[in-house]
């Protein structure tokens, strides 16, 4: 999964008005208690950041 896609997919679950400062704010324990934002920053790939994404927000399995 490439960046684009991972915020192409979170604009879609949360808004576009909401994305971004969700990603910037909410912390996940499973991303060593780190945001998004930060997550993506450290290097974590993508892909791994959206499952961990689609657990918290308990988006559908078709989301996934």
């Amino acid at each position: 999964m490439r960046h684009t896609e991972f915020w192409a997919r979170l604009d879609h679950a949360l808004g576009t008005a909401s994305s971004r400062s969700w990603a910037e704010l909410y912390v996940i324990g499973e991303l060593g208690s780190r945001t998004v934002v930060e997550a993506l920053h450290a290097g974590v790939p993508p892909k791994q950041v959206w499952a961990a994404v689609w657990r918290v927000l308990d988006l559908p399995d078709s989301e996934r």
